[in-house]
């Protein structure tokens, strides 16, 4: 018998046929809705991996020459693309020296030896690697064997509430409060790669941490630690934290130089112009050089590239919506609300975040930069507001996720903890409700502060 992820793939497969042959529209264009209805939702079921569904979309785009190569590759040229590049060569180069291990040791209890302390700890420990690290699931990777380890020897059984806690800590702690943070997370790369490509709009590393971090950052941090000692709440931990870290190696001082630089250049491109991208690139060299003593060949060699595949593919993905008109036409759609208008600041904010919100349940997070952004300028002219803010109006939205499945490095940091997706739901769907009922009001009204909106 066929598993049911290839029984759910067959059936987003007949669909999409279904639309290519008889679907609306003329010329290519049904064939085009149906590419992007077979992609949207492969990615949105993860019936086959993220990579091969990007590689089928790429395939099926070049085969039926529903657009021009430079179109179907155009992630390939995007910064994003080497924004990603740059964070798995960093955090590949964090593992190997073992600076990695040393910090997350160091940060996990630092608010104390109460359990309250550990998971508040664990949640810092995510957020600190944010700005070090810009690939959410490299941070993940690295915190979770740490947790993990930290747990075990806390005591905690791998079926207690907190065991459980800790790793949703340290799994949530890595991407949801990071989405602040400009290079930390893809659906974050793929807005800035698209965002310079179609419209020639850089999104500054400062601004946006002005504009997001208070609320979507450090509250959201709050009420993720909050919930997780409610829902999961366990004894106060032992006091046996295992033996400290030795001295720090020669490789962990140089790597932790080339890190703080990089986050000094990530955190000053308003001044310099140079892209967070080639930021992260030029450390990646830096790191790579021979004769440096922190990643060789054999490092290299080791690096699981299937990140830039998918990256590649959704930002191919958002381009052929632009190119066929599809996009166009959907923006006009949103821009038909009667909630938007230059004079009704408040009805754009919630109908652009719910809108984000919504497509982030079918696309999942990293598939809504890549179908709203091409419709950035009709709802610019729908609103009044300029194309950078409409851009930025969709973090709220790929922040909110409603369901685990949308978010990739939560799903994998439950699979390397050994837990259900399922055990996730209430905690997520938590954590939506508090940020619909009070975070993303407040976000409102800081927006506003700013005069962003």
């Amino acid at each position: 018998m066929l598993a049911p992820r290839y029984l759910i793939a067959g059936l987003i497969a007949a669909l999409a046929a279904g639309i290519a042959a008889f679907g609306p529209g003329a010329g290519d264009a049904p064939a085009i809705l149906g590419l992007i209805v077979l992609t949207i939702g492969l990615l949105a079921t993860s019936a086959i991996p993220e990579y091969l569904t990007a590689l089928v979309f790429f395939a099926l785009a070049m085969i039926f020459a529903l657009a021009p190569a430079g179109v179907v590759f155009s992630g390939f040229e995007s910064a994003g693309l080497w924004l990603i590049f740059g964070g798995l060569v960093l955090g590949a180069a964090v593992y190997t020296t073992g600076l990695g291990a040393r910090l997350a040791y160091r940060l996990a209890p630092v608010f104390g030896a109460s359990y309250t302390g550990v998971i508040f700890g664990t949640l810092l420990s995510g957020m600190v690697f944010g700005f070090l690290m810009p690939s959410s699931l490299g941070r993940v990777v690295l915190l979770l064997p740490i947790t993990l380890a930290l747990a075990k020897r806390l005591g905690f059984a791998t079926d207690s509430r907190g065991y459980k806690g800790m790793v949703l800590a340290a799994g949530l702690g890595c991407f949801l409060p990071t989405f602040a943070v400009l290079p930390a997370n893809v659906p974050n790369v793929v807005l800035l790669g698209m965002a310079e490509e179609l419209y020639d709009a850089p999104l500054t590393y400062g601004y946006w941490l002005l504009l997001h971090f208070p609320v979507l950052g450090l509250l959201k941090a709050g009420v993720i630690g909050a919930l997780i000692v409610a829902l999961f709440p366990d004894r106060p931990p032992t006091e046996d934290r295992g033996p400290a870290p030795g001295p720090m190696t020669a490789a962990e001082r140089r790597l932790a130089v080339v890190l703080v630089l990089a986050l000094a250049g990530w955190m000053t491109d308003f001044l310099h112009g140079i892209s967070p991208a080639w930021v992260s690139l030029s450390a990646a060299v830096v790191v790579m050089f021979p004769g440096f003593g922190l990643f060789g060949p054999r490092d290299f060699a080791k690096i699981d590239f299937a990140p830039l595949i998918y990256v590649a593919g959704i930002l191919g993905l958002g381009a052929l919506i632009a190119d066929s008109g599809w996009g166009a036409w959907l923006g006009a759609a949103i821009a038909q609300v009667p909630s938007l208008g230059p004079d009704q600041p408040l009805g754009n904010f919630a109908t652009l975040v719910a809108t984000g919100i919504g497509v982030g349940l079918g696309a999942t997070l990293p598939g809504v930069p890549a179908v709203l952004t091409p419709l950035a300028a009709e709802l610019a002219e729908a609103t009044g507001l300029t194309v950078q803010s409409v851009l930025m109006l969709q973090v709220p939205g790929f922040s909110t996720p409603l369901l685990p499945y949308q978010a990739p490095p939560l799903i994998v940091a439950l699979q390397l903890a050994h837990m259900r997706a399922a055990e996730a739901i209430k905690l997520v769907l938590a954590i939506a409700l508090v940020t619909l009922v009070i975070l993303l009001p407040l976000d409102y009204l800081w927006w506003r502060l700013l005069g962003a909106i």
